[in-house]
């Protein structure tokens, strides 16, 4: 049998070049060789944007579209929404008496994002207890390898944690899951920032249009000592270069671009009418798919249902192994005599 992976994202927005470089094109390819869940997380989703309901539930359909424009094959890979599989939240119950309020504190992926979002009336509870919901979701589908980037890795570990500690009150159940790190460093966003994210604007979307995508690229951070073209400039810490390592696919025309740069000689604008043509060649396939299937949503929403059927029945027999290890089963009780 092929080892089970199990990946997904939050239902907040679009996806964007962070997204497809760091981790869809991955699931693309990985759906050949494993048995791949894509879970549409949008009780997660909903820790942060509990007053902004309509919010989640628009972007699950932005989500499906983008997961299909990319190549993501339902034939191989089961596309599932996370609140319609009621295991999860039921063995997020059970996992939530076998971690400590300080653990969850402690985890640096929470404490960085509790941090980025600065909630202004308290942290919810929902959002403090996210990776023990997260740990839920991994084991539910008996997860053999998780991919996600380092800054995922505590999350992981949390699940680890999680994982020993039932199997050593309860039993051997539950599968320990294993990472697989990206390969590809985070994708910074178009301002230079460290990451591309929805919230800071600094984003390229996976369906933008190609007017959209010129304009983003064309108003790129660059070098801001590289005031001249006879100026030499930095490649290495430059947005314009960064994209193109990642995405040009003529290693000989970027790696001379980048000499003539760093010399002198060069000018912003050259570079990104390059960059511009690398990337509407990448993504005009993507969003022509896209288009077409936006025409017939409710078989998109169809691949999703019948996806999340499937799911439900590999979560069930978890939680009944789970619930008869814990003693809470109670299958063999005959009714019409108490135990």
């Amino acid at each position: 049998m092929k080892k089970i992976i199990l990946t997904g994202d939050r239902p907040t927005g679009r996806l964007h070049l962070g997204h497809y470089i760091g981790s869809l094109k991955n699931r693309v390819e990985l759906q050949d060789e494993y048995d791949q869940y894509i879970l549409v997380a949008d009780i997660q989703a909903l820790t942060d944007n509990a007053e902004n309901p309509q919010k989640v539930r628009d972007n699950v359909k932005e989500l499906l579209l983008d997961y299909l424009s990319v190549g993501i094959d339902p034939s191989k890979t089961t596309i599932c929404i996370q609140s319609l599989i009621p295991a999860i939240a039921e063995l997020t119950v059970f996992y939530l008496n076998l971690v400590t309020v300080a653990r969850l504190e402690r985890n640096p992926t929470v404490k960085s994002e509790i941090k980025l979002r600065a909630f202004s009336g308290g942290i919810p509870a929902g959002f403090l207890t996210y990776p023990v919901s997260q740990a839920a979701d991994i084991t539910a589908f008996g997860a053999h390898l998780v991919p996600a980037g380092e800054d995922q890795a505590p999350m992981i570990e949390q699940t680890c944690e999680i994982v020993r500690k039932f199997n050593t009150l309860y039993g051997e159940i539950l599968t320990e899951p294993k990472i697989i790190l990206s390969k590809t460093p985070r994708l910074i966003g178009t301002d230079g920032k460290s990451k591309m994210s929805k919230s800071l604007g600094n984003t390229i979307y996976l369906s933008d249009s190609a007017d959209e995508i010129e304009r983003k690229v064309m108003g790129m951070f660059t070098d801001p000592n590289h005031l001249k073209v006879s100026d030499p400039g930095d490649t290495k810490n430059n947005p314009v270069f960064i994209y193109l390592d990642a995405f040009g696919l003529d290693r000989e025309k970027i790696d001379s671009l980048k000499a003539q740069y760093e010399k002198g000689g060069l000018g912003d604008v050259k570079v990104k009418r390059y960059l511009n043509e690398v990337l509407q060649a990448t993504l005009e396939p993507i969003r022509k798919k896209r288009e077409l299937l936006e025409k017939d949503l409710s078989s998109i929403y169809k691949i999703a249902f019948e996806g999340t059927e499937k799911a439900k029945a590999l979560t069930s027999k978890t939680l009944e192994k789970v619930k008869a290890a814990m003693k809470i089963d109670y299958k063999e009780i005959n009714t019409s005599h108490e135990s």
